[in-house]
């Protein structure tokens, strides 16, 4: 599913950049693209990247 239209980034790609170390929207963004075109998938990365934070933190 994609997660930014504007640049066709799917949400396994924003998986894999947060499991390089892009943790916020902006080095998501500096990695593909994705909450530089129209904003709109800002929200979506942010639920991402609390969902995966919340899972790391309980994992631990």
């Amino acid at each position: 599913m994609f997660v930014c239209i504007c640049r066709a980034v799917t949400e396994a790609e924003v998986h894999q950049h947060f499991d390089d170390g892009a943790e916020t929207p902006d080095a998501i963004g500096e990695r593909c693209g994705a909450g530089e075109g129209c904003g709109t998938c800002i929200e979506r990365l942010c639920e991402i990247i609390t969902e995966r934070t919340s899972t790391a933190t309980t994992a631990a």
